[in-house]
């Protein structure tokens, strides 16, 4: 009997260069009892050559023999429609899916007999989960590299300096959102020798942002109320709250040099916390980072995904939805080890078996046995679909409360 063999593809998705394994991790995952196939290239753009992968006992050849060979397959992003297509029953995919965002496409995944999981579920707050935690490995990445891309694009030092030519003020940022990422941005421009505020609807980080060195900041305002939510994200703000946060935190920001966004709600748009009137008041040369920025749109309303506007009033505004892709060889080491932790959790002598009952599967699962059994997307299927019609109504289909998060 030959043995379970999972698979790595290439990611496609433009601007995307991390790859779901990398040599390090091979003989890790050879020692669940499972054969390794990685599709040529797949790691080259995260300078992991196809060789390296053969010296760690992998087999590297073409895609189509990969999906052939594969009982698995890992990738980073959802695969493209092509490599989909080619999915075959009872065959499983893992990866970052978002399948809040692509309701239709895991109703085909479904229909198609693929049993896919999606790190994006993971239960963030349970701790034996902490070593699976793709979300949070990626965001230590982004918002590290959120300030090095401020820095690069900020036309001043960010330190104090003092010359013989005279003395540089430091840089004034402000990072907005103290979640994962924008902690790793505020401990990154702490060290860097810029003053550093941080902000969040939390109370509770407070004390995280002063840990890393930097002061908190209060807004003049007490329309919003705590905004805690669950699994530790921060909840979705009323329209009212909205519109006074804004409005309180347009003063703060026009005092700073650089802006650093990164608050994302899970499955929803993300909310708006710097608006065009707020950028017009910033001094030329000032720079904004938004790591919300994408096709749902982002924290800046004048943020354009993966692009770079300077606007009128001299302040250059960057859309950096994914600067994981940007690091890949630290993003892809730290996404291979999540997804190792996450293989040894679900593989048994050499077998993967599903179990709904677990709290980490009920979070990650997202289709299996001809349905999609996660609820939040399932509920999602089921609005462009009739009620009486779609197997994401049937009770068998209900395996979790839980709901998706977002990076």
């Amino acid at each position: 009997m030959s043995r379970f063999a999972v698979g790595v593809v290439a990611e496609s998705t433009p601007g995307e260069r991390r790859v779901a394994l990398i040599p390090e991790v091979v003989g890790r995952v050879t020692d669940l009892g499972l054969d390794v196939v990685v599709e040529t290239g797949a790691g080259a753009d995260a300078w992991f050559p196809d060789g390296a992968y053969t010296q760690a006992g992998a087999a590297v050849v073409g895609r189509a023999e990969l999906l052939t060979r594969a009982d698995l397959v890992l990738s980073v992003g959802l695969p493209p429609a092509d490599t989909r297509a080619l999915l075959r029953d009872g065959q499983i995919l893992i990866g970052l899916l978002q399948p809040l965002l692509h309701p239709a496409v895991m109703g085909e995944l479904a229909a198609a007999g693929v049993t896919a999981l999606s790190l994006d579920g993971l239960p963030r707050t349970l701790s034996r989960a902490q070593a699976m935690d793709a979300l949070t490995s990626q965001a230590n990445v982004a918002g590290y590299k959120a300030v090095l891309v401020a820095a690069d694009a900020y036309p001043r030092y960010f330190p104090l300096l003092m010359t013989a030519a005279g003395t540089a003020r430091p840089a004034e940022v402000l990072v907005l959102g103290a979640g994962v990422a924008g902690l790793a941005a505020i401990g990154t421009a702490h060290r860097l020798g810029a003053v550093v505020r941080g902000y969040d609807v939390r109370p509770q980080a407070r004390g995280e942002v002063t840990s890393l060195g930097a002061s908190f900041l209060d807004l003049d305002t007490e329309a919003v109320a705590s905004g805690a939510g669950e699994g530790g994200y921060a909840r979705a703000l009323t329209g009212d709250e909205s519109a006074a946060q804004q409005e309180a935190l347009a003063a703060a920001i026009a005092r700073h040099d650089v802006v650093i966004t990164t608050a994302q709600v899970p499955g929803r748009r993300p909310p708006l916390l710097v608006t065009d009137e707020a950028v017009k008041e910033m001094r030329p040369g000032s720079v904004v980072v938004d790591l919300a920025a994408s096709a749902l749109g982002g924290n800046v309303e004048c943020s354009v995904p993966e692009a770079t506007v300077v606007t009128d009033n001299g302040v250059t505004v960057i859309g950096a939805g994914n600067l994981p892709a940007a690091m890949p060889a630290a993003a892809s080491t730290a996404y291979a080890r999540n997804i190792t932790a996450l293989l040894a959790h679900l593989i048994h002598d050499g077998a993967f078996t599903v179990d709904p009952t677990d709290e980490i599967q009920a979070g990650v699962l997202v289709t299996h046995a001809g349905r999609v059994v996660h609820p939040a997307t399932a509920a999602l299927l089921a609005q462009a679909q009739p009620a009486e019609s779609s197997p994401a109504n049937s009770p068998a289909a209900r395996v979790s409360p839980s709901g998706l998060a977002g990076a």
